[in-house]
């Protein structure tokens, strides 16, 4: 009973951080991370990943992360994903972090893909696939509460029309228990 008291507890902080955390929305697709920061220096202020142009090491990174991306869809090979995801060394991009969080969760690992939604998140709160993601997460793990708080969260930052809440709004409809196909 302890060990629920203090799960809600956490999850509830983490609730209130994300909601009082500032909302960014970021236009680019799912499928074509953003770019890494390139080493321009033409501007002394520090450019956010999604404001830097692609250089010939941004277009070697998105060779690499789309290559990734098949291991995962194309193929369900989510131990090599990880590999190829860590590989990057671009954990701190929130498409890859969520990718590695996926991979983990599609092998089982609750806690360890867990950590990496959370680590896509902080990396970019206005990333909705991750939302998307952690949200059948929740299900998955009985917590539709906290499927609920997702999908509002799609919802502000994608529309109630968006393929990302379409997708949890109806996991979220089928009675507790229900295996989730996705």
């Amino acid at each position: 009973m302890r060990k629920l008291a203090i799960r809600i507890l956490t999850l509830a902080s983490f609730a209130l951080a994300l909601v009082a955390a500032p909302v960014i929305v970021y236009a680019a697709p799912d499928n074509d991370p953003p770019p890494p920061p390139s080493s321009s220096t033409k501007s002394k202020a520090k450019k956010k990943t999604s404001e830097v142009s692609p250089s010939t090491k941004d277009a070697a990174f998105a060779k690499e992360y789309r290559a990734a991306y098949a291991t995962i869809y194309d193929r369900h090979d989510y131990a090599s994903a990880i590999e190829q995801l860590k590989a990057l060394a671009r954990d701190d991009v929130a498409a890859v972090a969520n990718l590695i969080g996926y991979s983990y969760r599609k092998l089982g690992d609750y806690k360890v893909s867990q950590i990496w939604y959370e680590r896509a998140l902080k990396a970019d709160p206005g990333h909705v696939k991750t939302w998307q993601y952690y949200g059948l997460w929740q299900v998955e793990q009985g917590n539709r509460d906290q499927a609920q708080y997702h999908l509002s969260r799609i919802a502000a930052l994608a529309g109630t029309n968006s393929e990302e809440y379409r997708s949890l709004a109806d996991a979220l409809e089928k009675p507790p228990g229900t295996g989730l196909v996705y």
